[in-house]
């Protein structure tokens, strides 16, 4: 099988270490489209564009079988809009993983961290209706603007970044919020830092063993055998962080350089 995986930048490589960790026998590329980035910032129509331009570039370049949307923002902009150009093809998004969240949670206050395009998003906003008639509990959002930027420039631990997580936690901090939702495939990357803020161990959920789970399923259903040997291929639209991609996926890996058409 041949996976085609993308996300704005850096974060869906969070996805594509789990999916190595449990998928056998096929082959992953990733798609990092830093040139257009961040898309939490922008439209609903922008992100559509830009997912469409590299499912039609996966579709023609790869002939892929199956198509993650390892982005929580462009999930909830534009797979609505994939599924229908695509009906034959696999396609497996990423959702902030809330209702888990609140199974996991002691304290019942549970924390979502997002961008502003994806807690502005019909899919949130529907689900998080949907649970609140069933569940008691309190959930704190959070938009995280700029967040996504400080990751992508290698800046996880700065004191800057801390200072921005301050500003966003301290509400949760001070209502004893003990599970997270990392509403945003970047957002794995700076778990220490969000501790570090919270002054205590935090429950994080992120979409990264459901999407791989979800979408092996899918694919065994197709016919596929998990054995044998998994290559994974990264191309950028734009500059990205190199140390940033090693400290995701443990090793070295080549990265290509790639235009979209227009």
């Amino acid at each position: 099988m041949t996976i085609g995986v993308f996300d704005s930048g850096l974060g869906g490589l969070t996805i594509v270490a789990t999916m190595l960790s449990h998928l056998r026998g096929a082959d992953i590329i990733y798609i990092a489209d830093t040139a257009s980035a961040p898309y939490g910032e922008k439209s609903p129509d922008q992100i559509r564009d830009f997912s469409i331009r590299i499912t039609d570039y996966l579709v023609s370049n790869y002939r892929i079988d199956a198509l993650v949307v390892a982005c929580n923002t462009a999930t909830s902009a534009a797979i609505a809009k994939l599924r229908e150009r695509y009906p034959n093809l696999i396609i497996v998004g990423t959702e902030p993983g809330l209702k888990p969240a609140i199974s996991h949670s002691v304290t019942k206050n549970v924390g979502v961290l997002a961008t502003p395009a994806t807690l502005n998003g019909e899919k949130y906003k529907a689900l998080v209706a949907k649970l609140s008639e069933h569940y008691h509990v309190q959930v704190f959002e959070q938009p995280c603007p700029g967040l996504v930027q400080q990751i992508e420039a290698g800046k996880v631990d700065t004191q800057e970044t801390l200072s921005m997580l301050e500003g966003w936690l301290s509400e949760m901090r001070d209502a004893n919020v003990d599970t997270i939702v990392l509403g945003c495939t970047h957002y794995p990357l700076v778990k220490k830092s969000i501790e570090q803020v919270m002054h205590r161990a935090i429950i994080f959920i992120d979409s990264a063993e459901g999407v791989t789970k979800r979408l092996l399923t899918l694919l065994e259903q197709k016919g596929h055998i998990n054995s044998g040997s998994t290559t994974l291929e990264i191309l950028t639209t734009g500059a990205i962080q190199s140390s940033m991609v090693e400290s995701v996926l443990g090793d070295k890996f080549s990265i290509g350089m790639i235009k979209l058409p227009d």
